[in-house]
């Protein structure tokens, strides 16, 4: 399953987006708001806490989860993203997108233990 481009836009345009990645109970946790950007077709997400964040160490365990931003909300898939080539441009989106943002909020989210979590989003 893929998105769809009205979904890739809604998504990507939306400041914030709510990630809760699912229990082995199958439930969910509670939803926990992280920036998340477009790269070609695909949307991203990171760990602004590194690998010390809970939601990240509970979407690495389950690789599975729901996200909304942008008035979608879709159950997805975790999967690590550790191209270097992607990952840099995943750098420049998380650049430009938040560019108004406090560079001490921004320059975590593309440097050391943020962006050794980065998160690919896949549609379920």
């Amino acid at each position: 399953m893929t998105w769809t481009q009205a979904e890739l836009t809604a998504i990507a345009e939306a400041e914030e987006l709510e990630i809760s990645p699912q229990r082995t109970d199958g439930s969910f946790l509670k939803p926990v708001t992280v920036w998340v950007v477009r790269h070609d077709d695909d949307l991203y997400v990171r760990s602004y806490k590194g690998e010390d964040g809970r939601w990240f160490r509970a979407a690495r365990e389950r690789s599975e989860g729901h996200v909304s931003a942008g008035g979608v909300g879709k159950d997805v898939r975790f999967v690590p993203e550790d191209d270097s080539m992607v990952n840099d441009g995943i750098d420049l989106a998380y650049r430009m997108k938040y560019r108004d943002q406090d560079p001490a909020y921004v320059d975590p989210m593309v440097a050391g233990p943020a962006k050794a979590t980065t998160i690919r989003l896949v549609p379920r």
